[in-house]
């Protein structure tokens, strides 16, 4: 495999696999992708083929192989000259702060909130657990739109690996509601999945017709 390839499960429902998409489509970085439905004969017989952890996405580029989210995209900001993070070391260090913090926390909500682009108004019982990781990520959004919003619509001014790391939360609220999110995180959480950049894969997760019971979770309000 000699091209650029990016290695996705199911539009609708990785929401890792959107990550490093949508920081590619802000790059500018060609990737050819090659889709592999989660949880399917095809994908448990051909995913160790590029991810030795058996998990997308995966990005491999000649010789080169990345099997996690976050790796793939410092890959990218290296290929596109240190764009995806601000260019001020503070900044930086904070975007890489934000983002981290999602790589590995809020593990509540993604498990109450699965990411399905396509569902609306869909309802689960509020937790403890829950309210917690919503309330930290109004903190974080709320954070990052005081102090850079005037610099542009993003969480540090311009995109960031930090939005990208977001942006599936962002279609998770669209999915099970804004409740707990203040004015200013509600708006970015709009801005996010407003994004045209990202049109084409809102696009192609409607068109998919693959559906996966344990990511159709709670119930129409």
């Amino acid at each position: 495999m000699s091209a650029r390839t990016l290695v996705i499960g199911n539009r609708n429902y990785s929401s890792w696999s959107l990550r490093p998409w949508a920081l590619a489509r802000h790059l500018g970085i060609a990737c050819t992708e090659l889709r592999l439905p989660l949880n399917t004969p095809e994908y448990r017989a051909e995913i160790g083929r590029y991810s030795p952890t058996g998990f997308v996405p995966a990005l491999i580029d000649g010789d080169v192989r990345i099997w996690d989210s976050l790796a793939i995209m410092e890959y990218m900001s290296e290929l596109a000259g240190g764009r995806g993070w601000p260019m001020d070391r503070r900044r930086r260090a904070h975007a890489r702060a934000v983002a981290a913090e999602m790589h590995s926390g809020f593990g509540a909500l993604r498990g109450a909130y699965p990411m399905n682009i396509r569902a609306r108004g869909r309802r689960v019982p509020m937790t403890p657990e829950i309210a917690a990781a919503i309330a930290r990520i109004d903190s974080v959004w709320g954070d990052c739109r005081a102090r850079y919003g005037a610099e542009g619509p993003w969480l540090f001014g311009d995109y960031s690996i930090a939005d990208a790391m977001y942006l599936p939360v962002a279609f998770r609220f669209q999915t099970y509601g804004t409740d707990g999110l203040a004015a200013a995180a509600r708006d970015y959480a709009a801005h996010a999945v407003a994004d045209p950049l990202i049109t084409p894969w809102v696009d192609a997760s409607a068109a998919e017709t693959e559906t996966a019971a344990a990511y159709e979770t709670g119930i129409v309000a």
